[in-house]
């Protein structure tokens, strides 16, 4: 017990370490202090990776640093973007800002995706800024600060940029490749399923976030309607189990009309065939991916688990993706939880897929490697589910190496045992994902800060129409 007390201890002050001040305030925290290696970018504060830290200090009542966040990124999402002379949509939040010092003066200098490797511009970033106003007001009660007009415009300015009109006739949220957590050419774009849980707990969380008036109104009435749209389309068409693989194993291949049952021409020849023994006969999860004839059979861990946390997978489902990961935990959890997404592409799909990525070969990096911050959105879910001998396993398991390999970024093999190659140490939201877990452990009451119930007007919206 007094091991595990110590390596709590640690981890609280090496994420105390991170801390980023400005103009001598906490403002979030850099995404690594690793002091072995050159800094490159990990000395920002990544909008989405501070989400972890955010939730620790929320839990501990150290809510300053959080509203300082929320106040000088919404700052930020005021600034003009610009590549190439070519401005980015309003309502964009950075991917990441530093603080810098220029002849005695403190600014914040951010970064859009102008700078990233690939000139990747963040979708999550907006949408997990949402989320985070809406945990700081449930941890304070501090609902004028989400009321102000400031914070107001920059809610409807995501909002706007989420639900503008485009050439699509889906209710998913269309996302340009490596715009979000795996952000280099996974084979991502279209609609991966980690946007949608994100797009979902976002429009839930605005929902409750908007002040009452005329323009509040208008949007809430569009939120409610994407909601439903989307809460249905992701469960009928995105679910995934050994029944729905037999369905699909049957399809029949271009059909026309409103009668088609293989709406999205998804051809049976494009089922993997690791699939037909991985998955197992009670047990299932969301796809990763899905449009016209495209269906992403692999499983990937963020999208499944957000999804139960803010209830856009059914109940049944939700039971059934906890059941396939304790059945496949020596894929999925391995040594460290966990796998990113699971399998790894490799071979000739490597080459096409990642466009011969050397950081991302097989079983490494976002190719199928270990990460230990999705241990807190693992036990986040086990919790909701009522699975906590599998929570307290996961995080013994990530007890056995993380402080001993000085909380690496991420690992690297198919069972996550070697630390990753080009992972820097002492990542901040690594240590975070450890901390919350605890704390989740220690008072799962916790959970309300970031979770949602199931929502009962999408649930008797989606009850009313005809299932294929």
């Amino acid at each position: 017990m007094q091991v595990k007390q110590d390596l709590f201890a640690k981890a609280w002050k090496a994420l105390e370490d991170s801390i980023i001040y400005y103009q001598g305030h906490p403002v979030g925290t850099v995404a690594a202090h690793d002091p072995d290696v050159e800094a490159l970018n990990y000395d920002h504060c990544f909008v989405r990776d501070f989400m972890s830290s955010a939730f620790v200090f929320l839990f501990n009542g150290k809510t300053e640093i959080v509203r300082n966040f929320l106040i000088e990124t919404l700052a930020l999402q005021n600034e003009t973007k610009q590549m190439d002379c070519f401005n980015a949509g309003q309502g964009l939040m950075p991917a990441s800002f530093k603080v810098l010092n220029t002849q005695g003066q403190q600014y914040i200098s951010a970064d859009f995706g102008e700078h990233a490797i690939g000139r990747v511009t963040p979708v999550d970033s907006s949408l997990w800024w949402i989320i985070l106003l809406r945990s700081y007001v449930k941890a304070t009660g501090d609902l004028d600060l989400a009321h102000q007009p400031d914070c107001q415009r920059g809610i409807i300015e995501i909002l706007k940029l989420c639900l503008a009109d485009r050439f699509d006739m889906f209710p998913t949220l269309l996302v340009p490749d490596g715009s979000f957590m795996i952000d280099r050419r996974m084979g991502v774009y279209g609609h991966p399923l980690e946007i949608q849980s994100l797009f979902y707990a976002a429009l839930r969380a605005a929902r409750e976030l908007l002040a009452p008036g005329r323009q509040g109104d208008v949007y809430n009435q569009f939120i409610t309607q994407r909601l439903n749209t989307l809460n249905f389309h992701i469960r009928e068409y995105y679910w995934l189990d050994l029944k729905r693989l037999n369905d699909i194993y049957r399809y029949r291949g271009e059909e026309f009309g409103t009668t088609a049952v293989n709406k999205f021409n998804i051809y049976p020849e494009s089922i993997p065939d690791w699939l037909t023994e991985w998955i197992p006969d009670r047990g299932g999860y969301l796809a990763g991916n899905l449009g016209p004839a495209r269906m992403d059979f692999r499983f990937f861990t963020q999208g499944n688990l957000l999804a139960i946390i803010s209830s856009l997978a059914s109940d049944q489902e939700c039971d059934w993706i906890m059941d396939l990961i304790e059945q496949r935990w020596d894929d999925l959890i391995g040594s460290m939880p966990m796998k990113i997404c699971f399998p790894a592409v490799e071979g000739l799909e490597w080459k096409i897929v990642t466009g011969c990525d050397p950081k991302n070969v097989p079983w490494s990096y976002h190719n199928g490697g270990n990460w230990p911050v999705l241990l807190w959105p693992l036990v986040a879910a086990a919790q909701k589910t009522g699975r906590i001998k599998l929570a307290q396993r996961a995080i013994e398991q990530a007890e056995k190496h993380l402080c001993e390999d000085q909380w690496p970024e991420y690992y690297d093999g198919k069972n996550g045992r070697l630390v990753g190659k080009e992972a820097r140490k002492y990542q901040s939201w690594t240590i975070a994902g450890y901390l919350i877990a605890k704390e989740l452990m220690a008072n799962p009451e916790h959970l309300k800060l970031f979770s949602f119930d199931e929502d009962l007007e999408s649930l008797n919206w989606t009850c009313s129409i005809p299932m294929s």
